[in-house]
C-alpha cells in the first residue's frame, strides 16, 4: 500500500499492524485469560456492590521500563496477600504519558527507549510484552490510562481497569469508546474541575453509542462500571484545589442520585491536583479518605478506592536518569513508604468491619 500524505503537515512514515496482527503474534494463553477473568470478576463486584474490599490502583507515574516494573511489581504480590481480605490491588502500568504542552517524554508506548527516538511499532509491541509479562509472573491484571483511543485495541485484551485522563475526558471519541468497555473506567474530573462535565462524561460512557472506530461503524452497549475519578484542579489563575474531603465527597453522592446511574462509585486520585505535585501529601490523603467514609454510610459505600502514584524509589528524575526505579516523569512515593500505607490501610479498613 502506497504512503499517504494526509496534509502538507502529515506524511505516513510506516503502515502499523493491526491489533487482530499484534494479538496474533503476542497472543493470551488460556492461562492468562482465567486469571484475567478472575481479576475482572473482582473488580465487577467491588463497583456493583458485591464485595466490600477497598481498590488499590496504584504503581509509577508511567511505566518507563519493564525490569524496574516488573520489580515493583513483584514486591506489590507479595503485600497484596497479606491485605487480601480488605484491599484488592491493581498495578498502575501507564503506557502513555500525556503532555500539557506536548512536549516531554510521551510514555513507553511513544519511546520503548526514554532517551530515543520515538517508534510505534516497538512502542506498541512493548507494552503488551510488559503487560502480559505483568500478568504472568504476578497474577495481577493492570491498569493502563487511554490516552489514545484507537491505540485501546491493541490492549483489549489485557487490561482489567481503564483510566481516561483530566484532559482527555470531554473528547467525544473517548467518551463513546469507553462506552464500549466491559471493565471498571474511571472518568478523571476535568483539569478545570467542572463536575457537570464529569457527570456528563460518566453519563455518555454508560450509554449506548453508534460512530465511527478504526474504519468500522461500530454500535456500543454502554458500560455500567463506568465512574468518577476525583483528581482535583487548576483555576483560572494557576492554583490547585483539591476535592477529595468529606464535603466533596459528599456533593458527589449528591450529584449521582441527580439521574439513574448504574452503579454510583468514584476513585479518588491521591497525587496530581489533589496533592498539589507534592507526592508526599498522598499518605495524609489517603488516611483522611478513609476518615471521612468512616463518618458516613452513603461515602464509604460510593468511595471504591484510592490510585497512588508510586515506584521503588522516591521522587522523580529527568528521562535521562540513571537511578533504577525511580521515575522519570511525576514524583513517586519510594517502596517503603508505600509498603507502610498500604499495610496502614488494610488496618484502617480493618476497624471498619
Amino acid at each position: 500500500m502506497p504512503r499517504e500524505e494526509f496534509s502538507k503537515n502529515m506524511v505516513c512514515q510506516k503502515e502499523l499492524p493491526t491489533p487482530e496482527e499484534v494479538k496474533k503474534l503476542y497472543p493470551m494463553t488460556e492461562e492468562l485469560k482465567r486469571i484475567k477473568e478472575k481479576n475482572d470478576q473482582e473488580l465487577s463486584d467491588i463497583f456493583t456492590g458485591k464485595s466490600d474490599k477497598f481498590l488499590l490502583v496504584i504503581g509509577p507515574c508511567s511505566a518507563d521500563r519493564e525490569d524496574a516494573v516488573l520489580d515493583y511489581v513483584k514486591r506489590l504480590r507479595k503485600i497484596a496477600d497479606e491485605v487480601s481480605d480488605v484491599i484488592f490491588i491493581v498495578p498502575r502500568i501507564y503506557t502513555n504519558k500525556p503532555r500539557t504542552t506536548g512536549a516531554g517524554y510521551k510514555g513507553m508506548l511513544h519511546q520503548p527507549d526514554p532517551t530515543g527516538k520515538p517508534d510505534m511499532l516497538k512502542g506498541i509491541i512493548a507494552i503488551r510484552k510488559m503487560h502480559m509479562d505483568v500478568m504472568k509472573e504476578t497474577g495481577f491484571s493492570p491498569a493502563d490510562e487511554m490516552l489514545y483511543p484507537e491505540n485501546y485495541a491493541y490492549m483489549s485484551d489485557v487490561l482489567s481497569y481503564i483510566a481516561v485522563g483530566a484532559r482527555s475526558v470531554e473528547d467525544q471519541q473517548h467518551r463513546m469508546v469507553a462506552s464500549s468497555f466491559d471493565v471498571p473506567t474511571g472518568m478523571k474530573n476535568p483539569t478545570s474541575g467542572d463536575m457537570g462535565v464529569l457527570m456528563n462524561s460518566i453519563w455518555a460512557a454508560q450509554h449506548d453509542h453508534t460512530f465511527i472506530y478504526r474504519g468500522w461503524e461500530t454500535d456500543t452497549l454502554g458500560n455500567d462500571l463506568a465512574h468518577a475519578v476525583l483528581r482535583g484542579y487548576v483555576d483560572v489563575t494557576g492554583r490547585t484545589h483539591p476535592n477529595y474531603h468529606y464535603e466533596d465527597l459528599a456533593y458527589l453522592a449528591k450529584l449521582y442520585k441527580e439521574k439513574p446511574y448504574k452503579n454510583p462509585a468514584v476513585i479518588i486520585d491521591t497525587n496530581h491536583s489533589n496533592s498539589g505535585k507534592d507526592y508526599l501529601e498522598q499518605i495524609r490523603i489517603a488516611k483522611e479518605v478513609l476518615h471521612s467514609t468512616r463518618h458516613n454510610k452513603e461515602i464509604y459505600d460510593l468511595v471504591k478506592g484510592l490510585m497512588i502514584e508510586s515506584y521503588i524509589e522516591d521522587g522523580c528524575q529527568k528521562p535521562d536518569g540513571t537511578i533504577y526505579g525511580k521515575s522519570i516523569t511525576d514524583p513517586c512515593l519510594g517502596w517503603e513508604k508505600t509498603e507502610k500505607l498500604i499495610r496502614d490501610i488494610a488496618e484502617l479498613r480493618r476497624m471498619k468491619k
